[in-house]
């Protein structure tokens, strides 16, 4: 869900020297990324970027996330609190096709870049995909072992595959 966070600059209100500018979620917003995330909880949600206006029409987004997350331990399902912090830089150019070798090329040179749409810095939406990217895939909590055994490998030889062949080896 790419729309969690409907903040948006318009390029025709970015200044000469750029555009600095502080945002916070509101719990609404918390809630909703949460959701969309498929996580527990967000209790935090700020954010501090920069837009500037590069060459070609083109823009510059610059910017760092904090955030304070709640995630399931993969293990025992419990909460775990996560305290992250992320940078992105994105350009948006108006006349950028999208090709195979423009996103090699984005790739390769670290920048992302991506098209520009109705004269709109799509900031919340960048800020979601950072944050989604930043979270831990695997969450555990301090302590959680996985201690699972196989209770039908214990019972008998049955479930080793080789234990039929055993038994023919000295027939024949």
């Amino acid at each position: 869900m790419t729309d969690t966070l409907a903040w948006t600059e318009k390029t025709t209100e970015i200044p000469a020297g750029g555009l600095n500018r502080d945002r916070v979620a509101t719990p609404t917003e918390l809630k909703q990324v949460a959701e969309a995330l498929g996580i527990l909880g967000a209790s935090k949600l700020s954010v501090h970027y920069r837009v500037v206006a590069i060459s070609g029409g083109a823009y510059r987004l610059t910017g760092t996330l904090a955030a304070d997350v709640e995630q399931a331990c993969v293990v025992s399902l419990e909460p775990v609190g996560d305290n992250l912090k992320a940078a992105f830089e994105v350009e948006f150019w108006p006349d950028l096709k999208p090709t195979e070798s423009d996103e090699e090329a984005s790739i390769l040179n670290g920048t992302d870049a991506e098209r520009l749409e109705h004269g709109l810095i799509p900031v919340g939406r960048i800020v979601y995909e950072t944050l989604s990217a930043s979270l831990d895939p695997y969450p555990r909590r301090e302590g959680a072992e996985f201690d699972w055994q196989d209770k039908a490998a214990e019972k008998s030889d049955s479930a080793n595959p080789f234990s039929a062949l055993s038994k023919l080896k000295g027939q024949g």
